[in-house]
């Protein structure tokens, strides 16, 4: 539902309220408080997740009876593409989902988002102290904190036991690239598809060249490229994770067309049964089936699911991440009702809700009891153990680079270009925005 439609629908109530409170003046009653529209901006694909954010938005409306909370939904791509401009329109909403890094550094910096810094230490840190300490830090830059915290993310694969079985593969071997790599042949080799692969939108393959330069070169050699040290993007490790995702390429483990293919597709085609893996998020259980051809997707008791394999000789660890830490960016002019939404809707109570209905992994403390979803679970605990957790390259790397990472990942997989040309278009690019 967009703005200006929700807009007309609420019209109506508005102006029958201002009706209401004329005639209450005229009775020298006194008026009725006006109200304060709050406009919310999300990208959620699953209707069953969305309707659970409008159970809370009735609640708090319940509460709040002055305030009108209005959703807008853009899918992933027109998001991204529209947002820069939504920001300086006057239809601006007063929150938007973000994904952090440097793309909400970016947008603090224009001057579009309101620093939240103040409100998360009022009452003595009240709302500051509701959350896990990464995941505030995680949406600060300079001291100054651009975002609410909403969820924690991890990427890592899915997988249909019912292919593994039939190709006689088992994910509990895959331990190595290596590993990986002889599983996708033994996959083909039974006449399955290996991988549902969403060339079309590039980011989920941006997914392995960022795990791999993790594999390969380890915090250090990242941390390293975008602080702009060293040999940045043209460090060994990094060529090196450009020629492992190269060899991943060269045995063609994709879906035909995956060159063309949007992640709803890419994850249609898992639900579908028409792949043997998946490199998702962390609710790829739950999105598989919204995007399957007959709605309901692979059984749950069919999906499992493994870590992000390790690379031999690599200086990363098994127990490194890669996901994100995912927040609402308040904008410049948003009301202090926003916020107070904002509160309410990553509260414990509801992120316990979200957590047990499988849409999300809690930030609220004492929320983590409400993750039951058995794949969630697992993710939950790969996290907890997690050593370095990195927030996705083209997110944490500024759109710019970030976009050229993702050209980068396609043209690598697909045999466009080389690894060490690759590297040198990301390092370019970065020194371009320094």
């Amino acid at each position: 539902m967009n703005f200006s439609n929700k807009g007309a629908i609420f019209g109506g109530r508005r102006f029958a309220s201002m009706a209401a409170a004329a005639g209450m003046l005229l009775l020298g009653a006194g008026a009725a408080s006006a109200t304060t529209v709050v406009k919310w901006l999300h990208l959620e694909l699953d209707p069953k997740f969305v309707a659970a954010w409008e159970d809370i938005v009735k609640k708090y409306e319940a509460q709040h009876p002055d305030v009108d909370i209005q959703m807008q939904f853009l899918e992933n791509e027109a998001f991204k593409a529209k947002l820069p401009t939504l920001l300086q329109s006057d239809d601006v909403p007063d929150f938007f989902y973000s994904w952090g890094g440097g793309v909400l550094k970016q947008q603090a910096e224009t001057g579009a988002l309101q620093d939240v810094t103040a409100a998360l230490d009022a009452d003595g840190g009240k709302l500051r102290n509701a959350y896990t300490p990464s995941s505030v830090s995680g949406l600060t830059f300079d001291g100054k904190t651009w975002a609410i915290p909403y969820k924690v993310g991890l990427v890592s694969f899915f997988y249909n036991k019912e292919l593994f079985a039939k190709a006689g593969v088992k994910a509990e071997e895959i331990k190595s690239w290596a590993d990986f790599l002889e599983a996708v042949k033994k996959i083909k080799a039974a006449g399955i598809v290996p991988i549902a692969g969403g060339g079309g939108d590039k980011w989920p393959i941006h997914f392995y060249w960022s795990y791999l330069v993790m594999r390969e070169g380890g915090q250090k050699v990242f941390e390293a490229a975008k602080n702009g040290e060293g040999e940045g993007f043209l460090d060994p490790a990094i060529i090196k994770a450009g020629d492992d995702l190269a060899e991943l390429g060269k045995l063609e483990p994709f879906q035909p067309g995956y060159l063309g293919a949007t992640w709803p597709q890419t994850l249609g085609v898992f639900g579908d049964g028409k792949a043997a893996m998946i490199l998702g998020f962390e609710n790829t259980e739950a999105n598989q089936r919204k995007n399957a051809g007959d709605g309901k997707g692979l059984a749950t008791e069919n999906i499992g699911r493994f870590a992000f394999p390790t690379v031999e000789g690599g200086a990363g660890q098994a127990t490194d991440t890669l996901g994100g830490l995912n927040g609402w960016a308040v904008t410049k002019k948003a009301s202090k009702e926003a916020i107070d939404f904002l509160a309410f809707l990553t509260n414990a109570e509801n992120e316990r809700a979200m957590a047990k209905a499988g849409m999300l992994l809690p930030v609220a403390i004492g929320a983590g009891d409400g993750v039951t979803s058995p794949l969630l679970a697992e993710s939950a605990k790969q996290l907890s153990g997690s050593t370095w957790h990195q927030n996705f390259f083209d997110q944490d790397l500024g759109a710019a680079v970030g976009r050229v990472v993702n050209d980068v990942s396609v043209e690598i997989v697909s045999g466009q270009m080389n690894s060490k040309d690759g590297a040198q278009m990301i390092q370019d690019a970065f020194e371009l925005e320094q």
